[in-house]
Formats: C-alpha cells, sequence, structure tokens
C-alpha cells in the first residue's frame, strides 16, 4: 500500500482524507495542519498520526502527498514535496495560487524537478460529465459548435470566506473555466464576462461580485457560455449542454431521490441536492482512484498546465469585468 500525507484537516482535507483511508491501495499514514487539534481529530477519526507539515513532506517513507491547505499554501507545499522527494506523486487542489505570475514561476520550478502533480478539477471524475466528456469526444453529435454551463450555488458563502478566496473567477467559475476547455478540446482566445452583486451587498463590501456571464471564444469561432451565481435559490444547480452538427448532449442537474409525483396538477420531482460535496461525492472517490493511479505511474488527467490555463482565464475574465470588452487570455 502507498503511504499518502493529507495537508489540511479542513473541510475538503476532510473529504480527501476518508477517501485515501478508504481507498484499497492508499494508506493515510498522516495529516498535518497548522491547527494541530484539527490535524489529530482527523487522523484519530481514521486511525492515523497527526504530524507538523514539515516533518510530513520531508518523510521519505511517504509516496505521495495531497495537498488540501489553504490556496495562499498551495505553491509552497507542493514545491517543499517535490523538492524533499522528487518521484513523489502529488495532489494539489484548486487552484495553484491567486497569483497568476507566481504560479507560473512555481510551475516552471516543479517542472524543471520533473514534479508528478494531479490538480484537483474534480468534475472531470463527476461520472455524468465523464460520460459527457466521453460521448462528445466519440462524435456522438459531430464537430462541437458550442457549449453551456450553468453553475449556481444554493446560497453565498459568508464574506468573510470571500474577502480571501480570490474572487468569483478565480475561486468559484474556475471549475467552469477548466470545463470548458476539456468539453471544447480547445484553449479560448477571447473571453467576454460581465458580473454584479445581486444577492448580498456584504460581497461587494469585500470588493467581490456574486453574479456572472462569461462568453469563452475559440480560435475557430465555437463558443462557451457560462452561467454562474453564488445563489440560486432553489439547490445546487449544475447543468452542461453540448451542442454539436449532430444533434445536442445534455447533463441534467441531480436530484436527492429519484421519485417523481403525477397528479391532476402536473408533476414534481425531488429537490436538488444542496451541497457540492454531496453533488460531487463521487467525483472525489473517482479522483483519489486516479491519484492512486497516479501514484503507480499513470500520467495525470489534470496537469499543472490546466491549472494554469484556467487560471488565465480567470485573470482575464476579471479583466473583461472592468474594460467592458473582450480580452484575449
Amino acid at each position: 500500500m502507498h503511504a499518502v500525507a493529507v495537508i489540511g484537516a479542513g473541510r475538503i482535507g476532510r473529504i480527501h482524507a476518508a477517501n485515501v483511508a478508504a481507498h484499497p491501495r492508499l494508506r493515510l499514514a498522516c495529516v498535518a495542519d497548522v491547527a494541530s487539534d484539527a490535524a489529530q481529530a482527523l487522523a484519530a477519526r481514521h486511525g492515523s498520526v497527526a504530524r507538523d507539515v514539515a516533518t510530513a513532506l520531508a518523510d521519505p517513507a511517504i509516496d505521495a502527498v495531497v495537498i488540501a491547505s489553504p490556496t495562499a499554501l498551495h505553491c509552497d507545499h507542493m514545491l517543499a514535496a517535490a523538492e524533499a522527494h522528487p518521484g513523489r506523486a502529488i495532489f494539489c487542489e484548486k487552484p495553484i495560487d491567486l497569483d497568476l505570475a507566481r504560479a507560473r514561476a512555481v510551475v516552471e520550478r516543479l517542472d524543471r524537478i520533473g514534479a508528478r502533480v494531479l490538480i484537483g478539477f474534480n468534475r472531470r471524475f463527476d461520472p455524468h460529465f465523464a460520460a459527457l466528456g466521453s460521448r462528445l469526444a466519440s462524435g456522438a453529435i459531430g464537430t462541437i459548435e458550442a457549449i453551456h454551463i450553468v453553475s449556481h450555488d444554493p446560497a453565498p458563502p459568508p464574506p468573510a470566506y470571500l474577502a480571501n478566496s480570490g474572487g468569483l473567477f478565480r475561486d468559484m467559475v474556475i471549475h467552469d473555466f477548466d470545463m470548458a476547455r476539456w468539453l471544447l478540446g480547445a484553449e479560448p482566445v477571447g473571453v467576454f464576462a460581465s458580473a454584479a452583486c445581486l444577492v448580498d451587498p456584504g460581497i461587494a463590501a469585500v470588493g467581490d461580485v456574486d453574479t456572472a456571464r462569461t462568453i469563452l471564444r475559440a480560435a475557430d469561432g465555437r463558443l462557451c457560455t457560462i452561467s454562474s451565481s453564488r445563489r440560486s435559490g432553489y439547490g445546487y444547480d449544475q447543468r452542461i449542454e453540448a451542442y454539436g452538427a449532430g444533434g445536442m448532449i445534455r447533463v441534467g442537474n441531480v436530484t436527492e431521490t429519484m421519485l417523481e409525483t403525477w397528479g391532476p396538477t402536473g408533476g414534481s420531482t425531488d429537490s436538488l441536492q444542496n451541497f457540492f460535496l454531496d453533488r460531487y461525492a463521487q467525483a472525489y472517490r473517482t479522483e483519489i482512484a486516479h491519484f492512486a493511479d497516479v501514484i503507480d505511474g499513470v500520467a495525470p488527467q489534470v496537469t499543472l498546465h490546466d491549472g494554469i490555463a484556467a487560471l488565465v482565464l480567470a485573470e482575464a475574465a476579471e479583466r473583461s469585468v472592468r474594460s467592458g470588452k473582450m480580452e484575449a487570455p
């Protein structure tokens, strides 16, 4: 079994630690966090041990590292993990960093080291979206002409979180930028975005927006539109539609159950799942299963350069909001 260290004992670290501990080829060797109490509690839950971050990253007995620390520490932890043992596999949550220049500099160093890094764009591993990607790649609807992505959260996070999140495009829409690149199979050459604060004045007070519409344009004219909101009011709204010369393929929302009720006045379904950890629970498990393959030598499906490309689009979207024009990434 491969010994894995999880760096970060917060919400996403707890998800990854549980999935590592449950995987038959992985062993949760240790948990590390600057908050030692949180690390100890998470380690105890899975029969592991808690260590300080530096010790965990330097340990030659650790085969792989899962980085689920705050975004501002991602680069430091990736570099420390790779420089200590260049051959080990690294999983890093998105985004690589909030600063594009710093992210590029760190990726250049990681490339020189030959680091093997999987970036945590978990939606590629969702079974519904993965099936969509496979169907499109098979040519089921011919040449893809346009993609429409809807990503609306049930309710906004507190302004205190948003103040340090990097903003809507880097924190939230970055997932959709990755999905757009992946599904289009092309790098956008133009980004137009318009955004506003319509949900919570407290979000505007910390300099962020909560509602956006973004258009990505590929060099051949193909388009992707992204609808983003911090609040739907009706559940976690996650949908994608792809249009091609031969038709359309659509992935709808996942509801709490598959129940439908029909009566004289019409029909109704169960409510949408209301939290991203529920909607993407299988995606997180599959992502860690792929990481186990990466440890064994398989190439990562989502690379450092995918992380940079998504951050480039996020920065271009922010510039477009300010300029009111389509911006080149």
